[in-house]
């Protein structure tokens, strides 16, 4: 009876059972019944001696994952962890609330734990350049570019954040909407919405529309929080036919919003999101969404801090394709 063998009984990833089994609080409870089901029914005992090895070996990854909530983040949180582990390398996982900064929570845990490289999964540009010289061991940077940062052990994988914004709003342009809200976001320039925000207004200004701060409306990124947030968008612009939410999780607390006030998505007012999560599919209507290749981006984000561990190399900084996903929460819109 292996890991494996739990995992597939269980019916979950071989990493879950990995942090049941480690006692990682980033498990839903039900999950762990399950998982601890199974390990008492098949008598498992995990080797206890393997593990004490790999913890003596030194050879540890530090997750750092920016935002208890964000479910973009989950599935990669899975497939790092899995790569690592198969690799013998132990993994610690900590999650910091949004507003946290995450580069100095890693200068104290390098002084506290030592680990061996770092991964980040979101992060505030800011907060790396105040605090990351104080880091040494190599560091990979997911779904933010680390380039400016100008670090020699940082990399980073990430979207053209920008780019994407702009295709996503030039989108709902050509479906003939004029009155755009932007919905999300923190707008401070070292941030990953920042850069959103720049998109936006590039596609704005590209298509001859003056770009309103008065339309947008920042929020963070959890559904409950841009439900609150579009109906302030709407008491200001009650006209709006469209809005343009900075991540999915927002996209359908705005969904909720706009339905609770009477109007019809997308009949009333589009909408689409950013990020292309699964959840985004299963919601009603469909969400029309920009996706980011999170797969794609945890792969090569472990495979990079993979080989610096091995050996000295200079950073990279990597860009990762997106695609606008049509769904059924935007409509064309009629001619005024």
């Amino acid at each position: 009876m292996t890991i494996k063998d739990i995992a597939r009984l269980s019916g979950v990833g071989v990493a879950t059972v990995s942090r049941v089994l480690n006692n990682y609080p980033d498990v839903s409870p039900a999950t762990r019944k399950k998982v601890l089901a199974v390990v008492e029914a098949c008598h498992f005992q995990p080797n206890s001696n393997a593990r004490r090895l790999k913890q003596q070996g030194g050879r540890r990854v530090a997750v750092v994952v920016k935002g208890a909530q964000n479910m973009l983040f989950a599935g990669m949180v899975e497939q790092v962890q899995l790569r690592f582990q198969d690799q013998g390398i132990d993994v610690a996982v900590y999650y910091l609330d949004e507003d946290a900064s995450e580069a100095a929570f890693a200068v104290q845990m390098c002084r506290e734990y030592k680990p061996s490289a770092i991964l980040f999964l979101g992060g505030d540009l800011e907060s790396f350049a105040e605090n990351f010289p104080d880091i040494s061991v190599p560091a990979v940077l997911l779904t933010a570019g680390a380039r400016a940062l100008g670090f020699d052990n940082l990399s980073s994988v990430s979207t053209d954040d920008a780019a994407a914004a702009e295709q996503a709003v030039a989108y709902l342009i050509r479906r003939g909407h004029r009155r755009i809200g932007i919905l999300g976001g923190n707008w401070s320039a070292s941030q990953i919405s920042y850069q959103r925000i720049l998109g936006c207004r590039r596609s704005f200004e590209a298509h001859g529309l003056p770009f309103d701060e008065g339309q947008c409306e920042p929020c963070r990124y959890a559904m409950a929080d841009a439900y609150a947030a579009t109906g302030r968008l709407l008491e200001r612009n009650p006209d709006l036919t469209a809005i343009f939410a900075l991540s999915d999780m927002m996209a359908i607390g705005a969904i909720r919003a706009l339905r609770d006030r009477g109007l019809r998505v997308p009949e009333d007012v589009s909408v689409m999101g950013f990020d292309g999560l699964a959840i985004g599919q299963f919601s009603v209507p469909r969400l029309t969404t920009v996706k980011q290749d999170t797969g794609l981006i945890a792969q090569r984000g472990a495979d990079i801090l993979l080989e610096r561990m091995e050996r000295t190399l200079p950073p990279v900084w990597e860009t990762a394709p997106f695609q606008l996903l049509e769904g059924e929460s935007v409509s064309t819109c009629p001619a005024p």
